[in-house]
């Protein structure tokens, strides 16, 4: 790939494009990566990580993860800091899929006694979790009962028999992040969210059982911590987000911004696909209000999710959820924007940290985290493909470099249209049972997009990561069952 010329090498993992590179750049831009994985990227990334430095109120640097790939607007792995008073928020900066995140989920089982069990536990899962385009799940509800839920998150799942209370404690916001306002969504996007909850959608999103075995504790005083005491203990991974309801208010409110940003507010962009409005705006305020529903659409979808698998289990093993142990390690989002206070420039600051595909990785004490991380810092999830592995890692002080921002996934090489045509889906399906990975999904074409090769070595991105000092490992986990969208 071509990259950019003037960039500069800051250290083994952290390359900076300076001011100079575009007209209107308000800062540098700064990408985490090693060589191996900066060649890896393709050129819209230096594009649009270039094009994020020039929005007003950008702090720092713009940034873009490892795991950066061509997106909406911001790169996929994109970063910007926004100082809160003059900054502005950006749903290109967000993504349409708000909150799309991953929940990490223990057992006390292991390997030998999952295996004889596995291709019922999946096929099951695959009944009880819906998966694909339009599909809907088993909670029925009204309109007005749908806007409760986006207005109360998880919250709302535990009191209505979705979940244990401890697992708010182990959710990023404690599964509500404040201020969300049902008002200020579209009936649209109402129509397209309320049959959707417990569902994974389609795309990168997925349901995946794995192992945790002992070559693969990198620090095992934390992944005791987190959980991970057994050898070959069998944990659970997923990945999805607030489906249409959460696309639907990104599109909503890009058309709202498009007609005030230049008109209103005189702020000129270099691509309509980071169309803005200052944060503290009416505009903005809506804006902002509406994302954080889809936050809590995401937070009570997974929630729903881990209720459906609990059942799962519990239907196969004729034991009791809480006697298996499957107990929530953490649930963490990508694709937000988060009001945080953090030390620029030597002083504590409001912030408005917008993570494009990217996992916030807050290190030990920090206010935010719950007591039960308070010493190990915050468990971070970050997936592989459906053909390697995945990872846990946490979060350490170091992290303040990326306003405590790491990766969130291995990162796509390839486009799915390119996927589709190198692989056949039925194919991968045999070669991945055959290696022990039994997979369900909803269509062999999308079996196809998610291929292994289509993705960026897992491995490299987490290897970046802790070599960067954004985050740090604790136990890769290698995948045995899939249910892909």
């Amino acid at each position: 790939m071509a990259i950019p010329g003037d960039i500069k090498k800051i250290s083994d993992t952290v390359w900076e494009i300076p001011p100079t590179h575009k007209p209107g750049m308000r800062v540098p831009a700064r990408i985490y990566a090693t060589e191996k994985l900066l060649r890896e990227m393709d050129e819209g990334v230096f594009d649009q990580v270039t094009n994020v430095a020039t929005l007003p109120g950008i702090l720092k640097y713009a940034y873009c993860m490892p795991d950066g790939h061509w997106g909406y607007g911001f790169p996929i792995g994109g970063v910007a800091a926004m100082d809160a008073r003059t900054g502005v928020i950006s749903p290109g900066g967000i993504g349409f899929d708000i909150n799309c995140g991953m929940r990490l989920v223990l057992t006390n089982l292991t390997y030998e006694e999952v295996k004889p069990h596995l291709r019922e536990l999946v096929d099951k899962l695959f009944q009880r979790v819906p998966a694909g385009v339009g599909s809907t799940g088993f909670v029925r509800i009204s309109h007005d009962e749908f806007r409760e839920v986006v207005e109360q998150g998880a919250r709302w799942c535990i009191k209505n028999g979705y979940g244990w209370p401890e697992d708010l404690e182990r959710t990023e916001e404690g599964g509500c992040i404040a201020g969300a306002d049902a008002s200020k969504i579209s009936q649209k996007a109402i129509e397209r969210g309320y049959k959707q909850i417990g569902t994974l959608g389609s795309g990168n999103h997925y349901l995946e059982i794995q192992v945790a075995k002992p070559e693969n504790i990198f620090d095992r005083q934390l992944a005791e911590a987190f959980g991970i005491t057994l050898p070959n203990q069998v944990v659970i991974m997923f990945h999805c987000g607030s489906r249409g309801f959460g696309h639907q208010v990104a599109t909503d409110y890009l058309q709202v911004f498009l007609k005030v940003m230049e008109a209103k507010y005189g702020i000129k962009i270099l691509d309509r696909e980071l169309a803005c409005a200052p944060f503290h705006s009416p505009e903005g305020q809506d804006y902002f209000a509406a994302m954080k529903c889809g936050i809590n659409m995401s937070f009570a979808n997974r929630q729903v999710i881990l209720h459906r698998i609990r059942e799962v289990f519990s239907d196969v093993f004729h034991k009791d959820p809480a006697d298996l142990g499957l107990h929530q390690v953490y649930d963490v989002a990508h694709n937000t924007a988060k009001l945080e206070k953090h030390v620029v420039d030597g002083e504590v600051r409001d912030v408005l940290v917008h993570r494009k595909g990217a996992t916030r990785a807050f290190g030990p004490g920090m206010e935010g985290l719950p007591d039960i991380y308070r010493e190990t810092g915050q468990p971070v999830i970050i997936g592989g493909s459906m053909e390697t592995g995945s990872y846990l890692l946490a979060g350490i002080p170091s992290g303040d470099q990326t306003f405590y921002t790491t990766a969130h996934g291995s990162g796509r090489t390839m486009s799915r249209r390119k996927a589709r045509k190198q692989f056949q889906g039925k194919k991968l399906q045999k070669e991945m049972e055959a290696r022990g990975i039994y997979v369900r999904s909803v269509s062999y074409s999308g079996l196809a997009e998610e291929a292994g090769p289509a993705y960026k070595n897992i491995d490299d991105v987490i290897e970046a990561t802790e070599l960067a000092g954004i985050s740090k490992r604790v136990v890769r986990f290698v995948p045995i069952g899939n249910i892909k969208g």
